[in-house]
């Protein structure tokens, strides 16, 4: 199995920036999709999350409104459409792939960050 993620760059305050996650070696569809990111001397933490038909979606209260987690099924491959970015946005986003059904901090994988697979992370850096 393997998440790549890209995407990442460096961009000013209010700039967007679109990830993208692409899954080989699993059934795409079986897995809910999520991102997560770890800003320099912080724990990873959780962003967003979608479904596995992609019809429900769970952000962190942080990028509610501002970041818009999306799917193509015939790709393989998750977004991360992010809108208004400020400097604490600068992190490496990760992107992971897990069975769970529940898009909420019940889950493990996204309360704990204990997801079954996981990309290599992509750098977003906001300067102000």
């Amino acid at each position: 199995v393997q998440l790549q993620a890209f995407g990442g760059g460096l961009v000013q305050a209010g700039d967007s920036l679109r990830l993208s996650c692409t899954a080989s070696g699993l059934t795409f569809t079986m897995y809910t999709m999520t991102w997560f990111r770890q800003a320099p001397g912080k724990e990873r933490e959780f962003v967003a999350a979608i479904s596995r038909s992609a019809g429900s979606a769970f952000y962190a209260d942080s990028v509610k409104g501002r970041f818009t987690i999306s799917r193509d099924n015939t790709k393989n491959t998750a977004y991360l459409q992010m809108n208004g970015l400020q400097p604490e946005d600068t992190a490496v986003y990760y992107c992971a792939a897990d069975r769970t059904t529940v898009l909420s901090y019940s889950s493990s994988c996204l309360r704990r960050s204990i997801c079954s697979y996981w990309g290599q992370g992509t750098l977003v850096t906001v300067s102000s």
